[in-house]
């Protein structure tokens, strides 16, 4: 008796971002290659345009939300004290926004590389950046090689 085997979901990825809280980033499939199926195929490059797009999406409704809020709470408050930590707060929001805002610069950079199928390959030794790699950068631009090395040149500049 032959007993066939369940196929196994697509694995859910969270989507990391270096330096950005993870509450609210969606989770995505990540990519199962076919077997044979060549790096950035067509499949790939949607699959990752379509997390490109999403994830932009999303951040761009999260400043949206935060600029209503913040003309909605925007009072006056009498006590020092409080006023201090209201501006406090909103300089944190505002702090967060703009580390959003170039993120989606990156993202739309990112979408453009690939329309010209320039995604998924370094920009400092033009290898193969790597499926998972991307699925946890998406916006990556060099391999994990190369980025060792940029971090050690940085580290070594700073300090």
């Amino acid at each position: 008796m032959v007993v066939a085997k369940k196929p196994t979901p697509a694995k859910i990825v969270p989507l990391k971002v270096k330096g950005s809280p993870q509450k609210g980033l969606k989770q995505f499939r990540s990519y199962e290659a076919k077997k044979g199926e060549g790096y950035m195929s067509k499949s790939q490059l949607n699959h990752f345009r379509s997390i490109l797009n999403e994830w932009k999406a999303e951040l761009s409704q999260d400043i949206d939300r935060t600029v209503h809020t913040m003309q909605d709470e925007l009072t006056s408050h009498a006590d020092p004290n409080d006023r201090a930590s209201q501006e406090s707060d909103m300089a944190l929001e505002l702090r967060n926004r703009d580390r959003e805002r170039k993120l989606i610069k990156k993202i739309d950079e990112t979408l453009r590389n690939i329309e010209s199928q320039d995604y998924g390959y370094c920009a400092g030794c033009g290898e193969e950046i790597g499926l998972k790699r991307l699925e946890a950068r998406p916006t990556a631009t060099l391999c994990i090689d190369c980025k060792t090395l940029d971090e050690i040149r940085e580290k070594q500049m700073a300090g």
